[in-house]
């Protein structure tokens, strides 16, 4: 588990393909202090089992379907990367509950810049929608956000959401980075997920008449 408080601005310095996953070598000196063989890193987000590391970094095996979800298949070296270490029990938890499994990407689709802070909307797949809520959280490349606003594109190309990022946000992630047209990759609140997992069964299902009621069947 993760909370989406970004320890590190990683750089991927090595790409190894096969035909249907990729092996990552990234430098992040300060992700691998105190971190073991099997130890889970996100690296943007996508959470990544540590197969081998040093003082200055670790490799990760990415497999097939992680690469078709994520960002990670178009990565190539010395792409800046968002990093954070797994979190402690006991640990505060700054941002929310990140997992690192995410949900898919989302394109860049404006960015608008103020005084000291930086206003960007993204893209929002239809079934991504119903998950996101105003003044919700939702991590992007792994950083922990809160939704600013949610609505529908005027001209009808579909939903978005919008984050206002903070001068400290910018500078210390590769959201500072971002320019329209980029892809990121996005992670709805785990609560949401769970709540329209339960209500789809809910829709499909009905109790068996042998259920008791709540008052365990008694008159």
């Amino acid at each position: 588990m993760f909370t989406g408080i970004i320890e590190e601005l990683g750089r991927i310095t090595r790409v190894e393909r096969t035909a249907d996953a990729a092996r990552l070598t990234v430098h992040g000196p300060l992700a691998v202090e105190g971190v073991k063989h099997g130890d889970s890193i996100a690296v943007s987000g996508v959470c990544l089992t540590v197969v081998d590391f040093d003082a200055q970094g670790f490799t990760a095996d990415v497999m097939a379907q992680t690469l078709a979800m994520s960002t990670l298949d178009a990565a190539g070296e010395g792409l800046a990367v968002n990093l954070e270490r797994a979190t402690k029990v006991g640990d505060r938890i700054g941002g929310h509950i990140v997992q690192g499994h995410i949900d898919g990407t989302a394109r860049v689709l404006e960015i608008r810049p103020g005084e000291a802070w930086r206003v960007i909307r993204f893209s929002l797949d239809p079934e991504h929608a119903p998950l996101v809520v105003d003044k919700g959280s939702i991590a992007v490349d792994g950083v922990s956000l809160t939704v600013s606003a949610v609505g529908v594109d005027d001209d009808g190309d579909g939903d978005w959401f919008e984050v206002s990022l903070i001068p400290e946000t910018l500078a210390a992630t590769t959201l500072g980075e971002r320019a329209v047209g980029d892809l990121v990759n996005i992670e709805t609140d785990i609560l949401a997920r769970q709540v329209a997992r339960m209500l789809r069964f809910e829709e499909h299902r009905t109790l068996p008449s042998s259920v008791p009621t709540t008052n365990g069947g008694l008159a």
